[in-house]
């Protein structure tokens, strides 16, 4: 099996948990090292991964075939610009860029120097997502909440791009249609950008999503349901769960010949109610989510999460922003 060498770029706290997600694949990957000029974040990575800090960015870039971006979102554009330019391919946690220029340059470097760009919207590879690849999704209306304990670390960035930016990628890739309109508000309390908001935004088929997201929750919440004609789609994000819940016609020809059918009498006459909760085997979604993109540089395929989906994602997003800069309140 072919081996890539990679390189994590950033030894924060995420970038450790790349760091061990990477070792703990040695089947795809050879660890070149990392880079990170903060020294008491490479002492601590030096002493618990017992690997390479390298002090020439331009030297690590050259060492690797996949540059692994984990830093702060306002460095991701020179950051990952530099490492495009070497021709090497690049991972880069999410989002893509802080501006949607920033983004769209990426593309086109990529695309001039042939190389492939994966975004690290790691909720694609979630268990809870990953039960539904067999099931149709045409949502008419969805309703997404993360909600997460306050984190100094996210407070570059507001919680659109830290957190709901998250639903916005999923909701983007099920949806598959472009946005028509988006209202939106949002409260600034401890940041100096907003740490609570709520978007509507209706697509041009149709759809309309509500979105939540809060990072001043006093517990974690990471759940979107999905509503369709043939369906109620609920999925956990946290607990790594997905249900689906269909309602049939008595007589009609589609229904399941299984004996969890549950009778509902209406005023249309008996339907039967069918609950299920698809099953999926555990992962780690970021190792998943690195090797997927090992595989797609290999066999030269497009990337599941591709830089294109993480520029439509912070177009999305920057969406939100805009509409929400009319309707922001400061406490």
């Amino acid at each position: 099996m072919q081996k890539l060498k990679i390189g994590v770029l950033g030894a924060g706290h995420l970038g450790k948990i790349h760091i061990q997600c990477i070792l703990a694949q040695p089947e795809h990957f050879e660890l070149v090292g990392f880079y990170d000029l903060d020294d008491k974040n490479a002492a601590l990575a030096t002493q618990k991964f017992d690997c390479q800090r390298f002090i020439d960015l331009e030297d690590f870039i050259q060492q690797c075939d996949i540059v692994d971006i984990v830093t702060p979102t306002v460095t991701h554009f020179e950051l990952a610009a530099q490492v495009i330019k070497a021709g090497k391919h690049v991972f880069i946690e999410k989002p893509i860029t802080q501006t949607v220029t920033e983004a769209k340059t990426l593309l086109e470097l990529a695309n001039l120097h042939n190389v492939k760009i994966q975004v690290g919207h790691v909720e694609r590879f979630n268990p809870a997502f990953l039960a539904l690849s067999d099931t149709p999704l045409k949502p008419m209306f969805i309703e997404a909440h993360r909600l997460a304990e306050f984190n100094p670390r996210g407070t570059d960035v507001s919680v659109v791009l830290d957190l709901m930016i998250h639903d916005l990628d999923i909701i983007l890739h099920t949806v598959q249609s472009p946005i028509k309109l988006v209202h939106a508000s949002g409260v600034s309390i401890v940041s100096q950008t907003p740490d609570i908001a709520n978007a509507r935004i209706e697509f041009e088929n149709g759809c309309v999503a509500n979105l939540t997201a809060s990072r001043l929750s006093f517990k974690q919440m990471r759940k979107i349901r999905l509503f369709q004609n043939d369906a109620y789609i609920s999925l956990d994000f946290l607990e790594k769960t997905a249900q689906i819940i269909r309602l049939y016609e008595k007589d009609a020809a589609n229904v399941p010949d299984i004996d969890t059918l549950i009778e509902l009498e209406t005023q249309n006459g008996t339907k039967l109610i069918h609950f299920q909760a698809p099953e999926s085997a555990p992962v780690n979604a970021i190792q998943m989510e690195l090797a997927s993109f090992k595989t797609a540089i290999v066999e030269n395929t497009t990337p599941i999460v591709s830089g294109l989906d993480g520029f439509k994602a912070l177009e999305a997003a920057q969406l939100v922003l805009d509409a929400m800069a009319k309707n922001v309140i400061t406490v």
